[in-house]
């Protein structure tokens, strides 16, 4: 189930709407086949290491990251495919929650005669998983919050200034978080003052993030980077109900997916937990959120954060420069959120840190 889990690793950022589900078929301790959900969520896991299992399947046992799916979407049923096979036990790690799914591929599997175990590195496969589950159950897609900040806490200098802080290394290493996500999201005060395009460099050919901008009143241009680059990665804007027909119409035209968002109590800040449902709505099931300080603290305050993953720097730039969160609006140091460390681990001369909220 370990080896299932680290393939099924492999497909996180690149499988949405789908689960990024691994496979493992074995018998007598010999691996016949391996398999992980494909490119865009097709073909699934099971179908793929039954594929090169072949004949040698029969008989021979199904280790599978996820319950296996029983309904008819694109593809048959993975339950039916390792009937049809003659498996004869299927290990899984966690039920499925999807109403489509949840028992019923455990129940067809057992109705066949094949013996179903469940439940093995459960843990685990729920911390991969975490995506999937949260959209299913929730209908929020999970939000990784990355910081990467001196010393005391500041991601740019007064001035603006912001590259470098963090070194090569930690920026590579930031490009691969970018990739095992489905989207990438940025406010509108760090698109305006970076410019940034947002898409994964330097990991050769993949399925490059969704890149969401939340803009409430469509102030970034669609002559941006962002615009430009529409060949290259999707961009869907995040605006409120009252942005400018023009900005609407030329990002339209550059080929950007609109999402008209509700205002929070009637203002003009949009709606955090409304937008992160019209995203989960849309498929997408892990978002990454870059910044800036201001968007950062309005997850933190909305409590829509699962993780952080904050590189640091070793240098200090001091009280005038710009935090790596703005106001939380928390008068005591009780009521401050506390997070749980999950892992550290030094990068090039930069620290990762990785924290569950």
């Amino acid at each position: 189930m370990a080896h299932a889990l680290r393939l099924g690793a492999r497909g996180m950022g690149q499988v949405w709407p789908n689960p990024a589900v691994g496979c493992i078929i074995e018998k007598d301790g010999r691996i016949l086949g391996r398999g992980a959900t494909q490119l865009g969520g097709r073909p699934h896991a099971e179908t793929v290491a039954l594929a090169q299992a072949g004949a040698a399947a029969r008989g021979a046992t199904a280790h599978v990251t996820l319950e296996p799916c029983a309904h008819i979407g694109h593809t048959p049923p993975c339950a039916q495919a390792l009937i049809d096979a003659g498996i004869a036990h299927v290990s899984y790690a966690i039920d499925d929650p999807d109403p489509r799914v949840s028992g019923r591929g455990a129940a067809m599997l057992r109705a066949a005669g094949v013996k179903v175990t469940s439940g093995i590195l459960a843990e685990a496969a729920r911390a991969d998983h975490a995506g999937f589950l949260k959209r299913v159950t929730q209908g929020l897609p999970f939000v990784t919050l990355k910081l990467a900040s001196s010393l005391d806490g500041r991601i740019a200098m007064a001035s603006g200034e912001s590259q470098w802080i963090t070194a090569p290394p930690a920026r590579a290493h930031a490009h691969g978080l970018r990739a095992c996500h489905d989207a990438v999201m940025v406010g509108s005060n760090t698109a305006l003052a970076d410019d940034p395009r947002l898409t994964v460099r330097g990991l050769g050919a993949l399925r490059q993030p969704v890149r969401v901008l939340v803009d409430g009143g469509l102030r970034h241009s669609a002559a941006s980077q962002l615009g430009r680059s529409m060949d290259v990665a999707p961009v869907w804007l995040l605006h409120g109900p009252h942005a400018p027909l023009p900005a609407r119409q030329a990002w339209a035209a550059a080929g950007a997916k609109l999402m008209d968002i509700q205002t929070q109590d009637g203002g003009t800040a949009l709606n955090l937990r409304a937008a992160l449902a019209a995203l989960a709505a849309e498929g997408i099931t892990r978002v990454l959120c870059e910044g800036g300080g201001g968007l950062a603290a309005a997850l933190v305050r909305a409590g829509l954060v699962d993780q952080v993953a904050l590189y640091t720097a070793g240098l200090a730039i001091g009280s005038a420069g710009l935090p790596n969160l703005a106001d939380l609006g928390i008068a005591k140091l009780a009521n401050a959120p506390r997070a749980r460390l999950i892992e550290s681990r030094r990068i090039g001369p930069d620290l990762f840190s990785l924290w569950q909220l």
